[in-house]
């Protein structure tokens, strides 16, 4: 079982605070920072990256991720005393494959619905490709956005959803915690301020989407082949004047955004894509018990004292 594996480590409550308060760092002060400063601050901090090339302003906001990932990985390592396997999956060893299927998924329905949608009406949108910014584009992302959705699968999906978990006794409250933190850690994102707190409903409902296929596959190799596909075709097939990150996109959005508009899509596209992934992985990977893996209890393995013996 995939929380159960917390209890492969030392779990004092000092251990959590500190792995804690060290991996959130970043989203706390970005979050605190957000609260605390004017519009005017915040929008005059967005004309300053824009200023930046983008390759370059791309790379300055991923780069942190690779440090903050590594120290995940240390504290869990040392602090807690186990290994990264038992934060990754409840298998013995990580499935690349089905990191590679839900890679190819959402890159697959993306496509296709991206497609459509240009198909029946482009007209706002522009052909943006340039071969070299997009190559410079593509390396950048390929490098450093595993770093960047790890941290982020890693922590909320991982570490938080396991440690709440065995705190909590059940998983239908770090189910419900780790999706609601994981939309606010992105209330600071530019389109939240150009559209509206009603994104924070894609926000908290993906990171529900991703909570309820790691606890169905007692793994996280679905959520990070998801968040991992998202994100790349996010920053390279289209970009827009109040994406998170300003890319060089193959195509760009010039219209300007009605939050209202923009809200309806969201939920249109929730309610009717994010049943249709969890169908086609429920299917292939033969889910059952949905209610008790969603909301049953945690309970400690008797032989939860022996575990470090055999990893």
């Amino acid at each position: 079982m995939f929380i159960e594996q917390a209890y492969k480590g030392k779990n004092d409550l000092w251990r959590v605070i500190v792995t804690t308060l060290v991996s959130t760092g970043i989203f706390i002060v970005n979050f605190i920072g957000y609260l605390l400063i004017s519009d005017e601050e915040i929008e005059k901090t967005y004309e300053l990256m824009r200023t930046l090339p983008k390759w370059l302003s791309l790379t300055v906001n991923l780069i942190p991720f690779v440090f903050l990932l590594g120290l995940l990985f240390l504290l869990v390592r040392f602090i807690h005393e186990r290994s990264i396997l038992s934060l990754s999956t409840s298998r013995k060893s990580f499935d690349f494959k089905r990191f590679g299927f839900s890679l190819g998924l959402i890159v697959f329905i993306t496509l296709l619905t991206f497609g459509i949608s240009y198909y029946y009406d482009n007209s706002m949108i522009q052909w943006n490709f340039n071969p070299v910014k997009f190559t410079v584009l593509l390396i950048i992302s390929l490098l450093l956005f595993p770093f960047q959705i790890g941290l982020e699968e890693y922590l909320f999906r991982g570490y938080l959803m396991q440690q709440i978990g065995i705190m909590a006794r059940n998983r239908w409250t770090p189910l419900i915690i780790t999706s609601v933190v994981f939309g606010i850690m992105h209330s600071a994102n530019p389109e939240v301020a150009e559209m509206g707190y009603g994104v924070m409903v894609f926000y908290i409902g993906t990171g529900f989407l991703l909570g309820v296929m790691t606890l169905m596959d007692e793994g996280m190799e679905l959520a990070l082949g998801f968040h991992l596909g998202n994100n790349l075709m996010a920053a390279l097939l289209i970009t827009s004047d109040f994406s998170a990150l300003q890319t060089d996109a193959v195509f760009k959005y010039t219209s300007e955004t009605n939050p209202s508009n923009a809200l309806i899509e969201m939920i249109l596209s929730m309610a009717i894509m994010y049943p249709i992934i969890l169908f086609i992985f429920a299917k292939r990977y033969k889910w059952h018990d949905w209610k008790d893996k969603l909301t049953g209890k945690v309970t400690e393995p008797e032989t939860a004292t022996n575990y470090k013996m055999y990893e």
